[in-house]
């Protein structure tokens, strides 16, 4: 049977839990806060439940509560307290303190009953719960482990730094067709179809994690089949037009093979991100061959590209509550920002119209 502490400097309410708790429990009782914190050095493990009463003289309830507190006991073990009022504030301050439930005088066999067998049932399966997440996070972290240094290995080896050695120049050789297109069309229409570009290589510890969500062995080849994002470039453009002015120039050139695009901005995700996502084979030239190889090349306006900056930082980089609302949020200014982008290509077509260029 589990073990019952009853704290209560009224011996007819000591008594009286008690003649009710007896047949399901082993119920101690304590006369006083000091003698409750004695029963609880002595065996804190044992106790499954305490019944504690706030009003006693010398120590109080809340003074109980305080020093448990501070022992850790009170994530061990859960309170319930013995009270003859009803007052608002004064329940809202116990459970701020972490007081589990109440047992409201005239005690009801029934309902102390209850109360007491819900506490306790409620109490350890949040236990085990806490204690199945700590498991879980642990094993999460040694496979972080194991994932960062097989990923050290895997970028220490021959073979991997000559990928990546290729994966680069494949970002070297679109960045420059970019820009030789950006030339020439400021040649021709006197402005620049893009502002800038973006760059980055994936990291070893990201291409280890991705071919372990996919369930694929972590090999050369299966870097360069299953993972399309290796090598990314991000195109910042002006207006949504030049957006797709730019990508159909370059995919017009002969040699750059489409494998795969995917137009977030005429059909936005739910969250309200807006990009055109390109897959692409590019050529590269090596000192003995000819290579085709894998780039993700995205293209988006400049204030795309500031909402999704943004909604990264706010949502991905720390626990948040209120998801929904800040998700309505994010996605209103998401529409807010594509009406923006649209308002200013309309103008700029009135001043291009009346030759006044921009």
């Amino acid at each position: 049977m589990q073990r019952i502490l009853v704290v209560d400097d009224a011996e007819m309410n000591r008594e009286l839990l008690r003649e009710i708790l007896e047949t399901d429990y082993v119920v101690e009782m304590a006369a006083n806060g000091a003698q409750a914190l004695q029963k609880l050095r002595e065996c804190p493990d044992e106790t499954a439940a305490l019944l504690l009463d706030l009003h006693m003289p010398e120590m109080d309830g809340f003074a109980v509560i305080d020093s448990m507190r501070e022992s850790g006991w009170m994530d061990d073990i859960p309170v319930l307290i013995i009270s003859g009022e009803n007052a608002v504030e004064v329940e809202n301050k116990c459970f701020e303190l972490g007081v589990a439930d109440f047992i409201h005088k005239p005690f009801v066999d029934s309902i102390v009953r209850n109360r007491v067998r819900n506490t306790i049932e409620l109490f350890n399966c949040k236990n085990q719960l806490e204690k199945k997440i700590e498991r879980q996070s642990e094993a999460l972290r040694r496979q972080e482990q194991i994932i960062r240094i097989q990923a050290e290995q895997l970028s220490t080896a021959e073979a991997f730094s000559k990928l990546m050695m290729e994966y680069r120049s494949v970002i070297m050789e679109v960045e420059t067709r970019l820009k030789v297109l950006n030339a020439m069309f400021s040649e021709e229409y006197k402005r620049n179809p893009f502002e800038s570009i973006k760059s980055r290589l994936k990291k070893p510890e990201s291409i280890y994690k991705k071919l372990v969500r996919k369930d694929l062995p972590v090999t050369i080849e299966n870097i360069k089949e299953h993972v399309t994002d290796v090598a990314g470039l991000r195109v910042i453009c002006s207006f949504p037009d030049d957006i797709y002015r730019l990508a159909e120039l370059l995919l017009k050139q002969d040699d750059i093979i489409l494998l795969k695009d995917k137009d977030y901005i005429r059909e936005p995700k739910n969250n309200g991100y807006r990009s055109l996502h390109l897959i692409l084979s590019v050529p590269i030239f090596l000192p003995d061959e000819k290579k085709y190889v894998k780039a993700e090349v995205q293209f988006r306006t400049i204030a795309m590209d500031f909402w999704a900056s943004l909604e990264h930082k706010l949502k991905y980089k720390k626990s948040i509550d209120n998801t929904e609302e800040i998700e309505r949020q994010l996605k209103a200014c998401a529409d807010s920002i594509e009406a923006l982008d649209y308002q200013m290509q309309e103008i700029r077509d009135k001043i291009d119209y009346s030759g006044g260029g921009l």
